[in-house]
Protein backbone atom coordinates (compact mmCIF):
# COMPACT_ATOMS: atom_id res chain seq x y z
CA UNK A 1 0.00 0.00 0.00
CA UNK A 2 1.55 3.28 -1.41
CA UNK A 3 2.05 6.34 1.46
CA UNK A 4 0.01 9.27 0.23
CA UNK A 5 2.90 11.52 -0.53
CA UNK A 6 1.83 13.62 -3.16
CA UNK A 7 1.66 17.06 -0.94
CA UNK A 8 4.88 15.99 0.74
CA UNK A 9 6.65 18.28 -1.78
CA UNK A 10 4.67 21.56 -1.58
CA UNK A 11 5.34 20.75 2.47
CA UNK A 12 8.55 20.56 1.73
CA UNK A 13 8.87 23.82 -0.29
CA UNK A 14 6.53 25.56 1.88
CA UNK A 15 8.30 24.95 5.05
CA UNK A 16 11.82 25.83 3.48
CA UNK A 17 12.77 28.78 5.49
CA UNK A 18 11.30 27.58 8.73
CA UNK A 19 13.03 23.92 8.96
CA UNK A 20 16.05 23.34 10.97
CA UNK A 21 18.06 20.71 12.10
CA UNK A 22 16.79 18.22 13.98
CA UNK A 23 18.36 18.29 17.95
CA UNK A 24 20.64 15.36 18.63
CA UNK A 25 20.86 15.91 21.83
CA UNK A 26 19.54 12.97 23.37
CA UNK A 27 20.91 10.57 20.86
CA UNK A 28 18.85 8.76 17.95
CA UNK A 29 15.95 6.91 19.92
CA UNK A 30 13.53 6.34 17.45
CA UNK A 31 11.10 6.05 19.81
CA UNK A 32 11.31 9.74 20.86
CA UNK A 33 8.00 11.70 20.16
CA UNK A 34 8.28 14.63 17.82
CA UNK A 35 4.88 15.33 17.74
CA UNK A 36 1.37 14.15 19.10
CA UNK A 37 -1.99 14.51 16.87
CA UNK A 38 -5.01 13.94 20.02
CA UNK A 39 -2.83 11.48 21.94
CA UNK A 40 -1.81 9.95 19.01
CA UNK A 41 2.48 9.82 18.93
CA UNK A 42 4.32 9.98 15.99
CA UNK A 43 7.68 8.80 17.09
CA UNK A 44 11.71 9.84 14.74
CA UNK A 45 10.80 6.16 14.17
CA UNK A 46 8.16 6.83 12.05
CA UNK A 47 9.60 9.44 10.24
CA UNK A 48 13.11 7.09 9.34
CA UNK A 49 10.86 4.27 8.04
CA UNK A 50 8.45 6.81 5.76
CA UNK A 51 11.95 8.23 4.69
CA UNK A 52 13.18 4.71 3.91
CA UNK A 53 9.81 4.39 1.41
CA UNK A 54 10.39 7.54 -0.63
CA UNK A 55 11.15 7.35 -4.14
CA UNK A 56 14.58 8.54 -5.45
CA UNK A 57 13.21 11.48 -6.38
CA UNK A 58 13.13 13.21 -2.86
CA UNK A 59 17.00 11.94 -2.61
CA UNK A 60 17.11 15.91 -3.75
CA UNK A 61 16.21 17.45 -1.00
CA UNK A 62 18.49 18.23 2.27
CA UNK A 63 17.87 15.80 5.20
CA UNK A 64 16.94 18.82 7.59
CA UNK A 65 14.24 19.78 4.79
CA UNK A 66 12.60 16.18 4.71
CA UNK A 67 12.44 15.65 8.33
CA UNK A 68 10.44 18.77 8.99
CA UNK A 69 8.40 17.41 5.80
CA UNK A 70 7.69 14.03 6.82
CA UNK A 71 6.90 15.15 10.46
CA UNK A 72 4.32 17.84 8.93
CA UNK A 73 3.01 14.54 6.05
CA UNK A 74 2.89 12.39 9.61
CA UNK A 75 0.42 14.78 11.07
CA UNK A 76 -1.89 15.27 7.89
CA UNK A 77 -2.09 11.44 8.13
CA UNK A 78 -2.58 11.40 11.73
CA UNK A 79 -5.57 14.32 11.14
CA UNK A 80 -6.93 12.36 8.45
CA UNK A 81 -6.80 8.89 9.60
CA UNK A 82 -8.33 10.41 13.11
CA UNK A 83 -11.15 12.02 11.30
CA UNK A 84 -12.49 8.62 9.62
CA UNK A 85 -16.40 8.78 10.59
CA UNK A 86 -17.17 4.77 10.99
CA UNK A 87 -15.02 1.91 10.34
CA UNK A 88 -12.40 1.46 8.13
CA UNK A 89 -13.86 0.29 4.48
CA UNK A 90 -13.08 -3.41 3.48
CA UNK A 91 -10.59 -2.33 0.45
CA UNK A 92 -8.54 -0.33 3.47
CA UNK A 93 -8.60 -3.41 6.10
CA UNK A 94 -7.22 -6.04 3.18
CA UNK A 95 -4.47 -3.44 2.45
CA UNK A 96 -3.57 -3.31 5.81
CA UNK A 97 -3.63 -7.11 6.06
CA UNK A 98 -1.63 -7.75 2.71
CA UNK A 99 0.89 -4.83 3.56
CA UNK A 100 1.97 -6.26 7.24
CA UNK A 101 2.27 -10.09 5.50
CA UNK A 102 4.33 -8.35 2.83
CA UNK A 103 6.47 -6.19 5.35
CA UNK A 104 7.13 -9.12 7.53
CA UNK A 105 7.81 -11.48 4.51
CA UNK A 106 10.55 -9.01 3.87
CA UNK A 107 11.59 -8.89 6.95
CA UNK A 108 12.62 -12.53 7.25
CA UNK A 109 13.70 -12.41 3.68
CA UNK A 110 16.13 -9.88 4.71
CA UNK A 111 17.55 -11.59 7.08
CA UNK A 112 18.35 -14.69 5.04
CA UNK A 113 19.66 -13.24 1.80
CA UNK A 114 21.55 -10.86 4.03
CA UNK A 115 23.99 -13.68 5.76
CA UNK A 116 27.37 -13.75 4.00
CA UNK A 117 27.20 -17.24 2.30
CA UNK A 118 29.93 -19.39 3.66
CA UNK A 119 33.15 -20.18 1.32
CA UNK A 120 32.95 -23.11 0.64
CA UNK A 121 29.28 -22.64 -0.24
CA UNK A 122 30.33 -20.62 -2.72
CA UNK A 123 33.49 -22.62 -4.02
CA UNK A 124 31.11 -25.62 -4.34
CA UNK A 125 28.40 -23.03 -6.39
CA UNK A 126 31.43 -22.21 -8.22
CA UNK A 127 32.76 -25.45 -9.26
CA UNK A 128 29.51 -26.54 -10.33
CA UNK A 129 28.56 -23.37 -12.47
CA UNK A 130 31.76 -23.52 -13.75
CA UNK A 131 33.38 -26.24 -13.97
CA UNK A 132 37.16 -27.31 -14.94
CA UNK A 133 36.38 -29.93 -17.16
CA UNK A 134 33.74 -29.08 -19.22
CA UNK A 135 35.27 -27.28 -22.65
CA UNK A 136 32.64 -24.65 -24.39
CA UNK A 137 33.42 -23.58 -27.77
CA UNK A 138 32.33 -19.29 -28.17
CA UNK A 139 31.63 -18.31 -31.63
CA UNK A 140 31.81 -14.81 -33.57
CA UNK A 141 29.40 -14.71 -35.71
CA UNK A 142 27.46 -11.71 -38.12
CA UNK A 143 24.22 -12.32 -40.03
CA UNK A 144 21.75 -10.34 -42.22
CA UNK A 145 17.88 -10.45 -41.21
CA UNK A 146 15.84 -10.23 -44.26
CA UNK A 147 11.76 -10.96 -43.99
CA UNK A 148 11.42 -13.68 -46.61
CA UNK A 149 13.77 -17.12 -47.57
CA UNK A 150 13.57 -15.54 -50.99
CA UNK A 151 15.56 -12.33 -49.91
CA UNK A 152 17.77 -14.76 -48.26
CA UNK A 153 19.06 -16.71 -50.97
CA UNK A 154 18.93 -13.76 -52.98
CA UNK A 155 22.01 -12.30 -49.93
CA UNK A 156 23.67 -15.47 -50.81
CA UNK A 157 23.65 -15.72 -53.94
CA UNK A 158 25.41 -11.77 -54.21
CA UNK A 159 27.63 -13.03 -51.65
CA UNK A 160 28.79 -15.92 -53.53
CA UNK A 161 29.34 -12.98 -56.51
CA UNK A 162 31.87 -11.35 -54.06
CA UNK A 163 29.70 -9.08 -52.46
CA UNK A 164 30.87 -7.45 -48.84
CA UNK A 165 29.34 -9.13 -46.02
CA UNK A 166 29.32 -6.49 -43.40
CA UNK A 167 28.21 -3.93 -46.74
CA UNK A 168 25.18 -6.00 -47.89
CA UNK A 169 24.39 -6.30 -43.78
CA UNK A 170 24.13 -2.58 -43.27
CA UNK A 171 21.81 -2.04 -46.57
CA UNK A 172 19.46 -5.18 -46.08
CA UNK A 173 19.29 -6.07 -42.89
CA UNK A 174 15.87 -5.24 -40.52
CA UNK A 175 17.70 -6.79 -37.71
CA UNK A 176 19.23 -3.79 -35.05
CA UNK A 177 22.82 -5.24 -36.05
CA UNK A 178 22.35 -4.36 -39.51
CA UNK A 179 24.21 -0.61 -38.62
CA UNK A 180 27.31 -2.98 -37.30
CA UNK A 181 27.72 -5.02 -40.49
CA UNK A 182 25.81 -7.58 -38.75
CA UNK A 183 28.68 -8.13 -36.12
CA UNK A 184 26.79 -10.05 -33.13
CA UNK A 185 30.27 -9.92 -30.93
CA UNK A 186 31.05 -13.30 -29.25
CA UNK A 187 28.24 -15.52 -27.96
CA UNK A 188 27.93 -19.56 -26.81
CA UNK A 189 25.10 -21.87 -26.35
CA UNK A 190 22.00 -20.47 -24.96
CA UNK A 191 22.97 -17.01 -25.81
CA UNK A 192 20.91 -17.72 -29.08
CA UNK A 193 17.75 -19.86 -30.27
CA UNK A 194 18.75 -22.93 -30.85
CA UNK A 195 18.09 -22.79 -34.53
CA UNK A 196 19.96 -20.07 -34.95
CA UNK A 197 22.83 -21.72 -33.02
CA UNK A 198 22.55 -24.95 -33.87
CA UNK A 199 22.91 -23.45 -37.69
CA UNK A 200 26.38 -21.32 -36.49
CA UNK A 201 27.65 -24.36 -35.00
CA UNK A 202 27.58 -26.29 -38.24
CA UNK A 203 30.15 -23.68 -39.96
CA UNK A 204 33.25 -23.54 -40.50
CA UNK A 205 35.28 -20.00 -40.10
CA UNK A 206 34.17 -17.82 -42.87
CA UNK A 207 31.55 -19.61 -44.31
CA UNK A 208 27.99 -18.44 -44.77
CA UNK A 209 25.06 -20.24 -43.76
CA UNK A 210 21.98 -21.47 -46.35
CA UNK A 211 18.96 -19.27 -45.15
CA UNK A 212 18.13 -19.93 -41.55
CA UNK A 213 14.24 -19.27 -40.04
CA UNK A 214 13.60 -18.15 -36.47
CA UNK A 215 10.60 -16.37 -35.19
CA UNK A 216 12.68 -13.20 -36.14
CA UNK A 217 12.78 -13.58 -39.90
CA UNK A 218 15.01 -15.05 -42.12
CA UNK A 219 18.14 -15.06 -41.20
CA UNK A 220 22.06 -15.52 -43.79
CA UNK A 221 24.98 -16.12 -41.03
CA UNK A 222 28.94 -15.67 -41.67
CA UNK A 223 30.81 -17.29 -38.81
CA UNK A 224 34.09 -15.35 -38.54
CA UNK A 225 35.93 -17.09 -35.83
CA UNK A 226 35.60 -19.61 -32.79
CA UNK A 227 37.39 -19.83 -29.47
CA UNK A 228 37.14 -22.06 -26.48
CA UNK A 229 35.64 -20.02 -23.12
CA UNK A 230 37.99 -20.03 -20.23
CA UNK A 231 36.84 -20.55 -16.90
CA UNK A 232 36.64 -17.12 -14.95
CA UNK A 233 38.53 -17.08 -12.01
CA UNK A 234 36.56 -17.38 -8.62
CA UNK A 235 37.39 -13.66 -7.64
CA UNK A 236 35.48 -12.12 -10.73
CA UNK A 237 32.60 -14.02 -10.47
CA UNK A 238 32.36 -13.69 -6.91
CA UNK A 239 29.83 -11.82 -6.43
CA UNK A 240 27.80 -13.39 -8.75
CA UNK A 241 28.19 -16.65 -7.04
CA UNK A 242 26.98 -14.75 -3.79
CA UNK A 243 23.85 -13.42 -5.05
CA UNK A 244 23.21 -17.32 -6.56
CA UNK A 245 23.65 -18.74 -2.86
CA UNK A 246 21.60 -16.03 -1.40
CA UNK A 247 18.80 -16.77 -3.40
CA UNK A 248 19.56 -20.12 -3.30
CA UNK A 249 19.20 -19.85 0.86
CA UNK A 250 15.88 -17.98 0.63
CA UNK A 251 14.30 -20.95 -1.56
CA UNK A 252 15.58 -23.81 0.37
CA UNK A 253 13.93 -21.93 3.23
CA UNK A 254 10.79 -21.28 1.78
CA UNK A 255 10.51 -25.05 0.96
CA UNK A 256 11.57 -25.74 4.17
CA UNK A 257 8.77 -23.95 5.48
CA UNK A 258 6.39 -25.57 2.89
CA UNK A 259 7.09 -29.00 3.78
CA UNK A 260 6.21 -28.22 7.98
CA UNK A 261 2.88 -25.70 7.14
CA UNK A 262 -0.58 -27.60 6.90
CA UNK A 263 -1.32 -25.19 3.41
CA UNK A 264 -5.14 -25.43 1.48
CA UNK A 265 -5.58 -24.55 -1.60
CA UNK A 266 -9.40 -24.46 -2.27
CA UNK A 267 -10.90 -25.42 -5.87
CA UNK A 268 -11.08 -22.07 -7.80
CA UNK A 269 -13.46 -23.71 -10.45
CA UNK A 270 -16.67 -21.43 -11.92
CA UNK A 271 -14.36 -18.41 -10.80
CA UNK A 272 -13.73 -16.55 -13.36
CA UNK A 273 -10.06 -15.39 -12.82
CA UNK A 274 -11.05 -11.72 -14.40
CA UNK A 275 -12.62 -11.23 -10.96
CA UNK A 276 -9.17 -9.72 -10.38
CA UNK A 277 -9.89 -6.75 -11.55
CA UNK A 278 -12.99 -6.15 -9.65
CA UNK A 279 -12.29 -3.49 -6.97
CA UNK A 280 -16.25 -2.98 -6.50
CA UNK A 281 -16.36 -6.10 -4.32
CA UNK A 282 -14.10 -4.47 -2.35
CA UNK A 283 -16.63 -1.47 -1.48
CA UNK A 284 -18.77 -2.23 -0.04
Amino acid sequence: MANPLSSLISLLCAGMLAAGSASAQDGPDPGRVLATVDGTEITLGHVIALRADLPPQYDQFPDELLFQGIIDQLIQHTLLMNSLDGEASLKSEIEIENETRAILAGQVMNRIVNQDPAEDVLQDLYDSVYPADISETEYSAAHILVETEEEAEALIEELNDGADFASLAREKSIGPSGAAGGDLGWFGKGDMVDVFFNAVAELEPEEVSEPVQTTFGWHVIRLAETRQKERPSFDTVRAELSERARQSALEDHIKALQSEAEITRESTEGLDPSVIQNIDLLRK
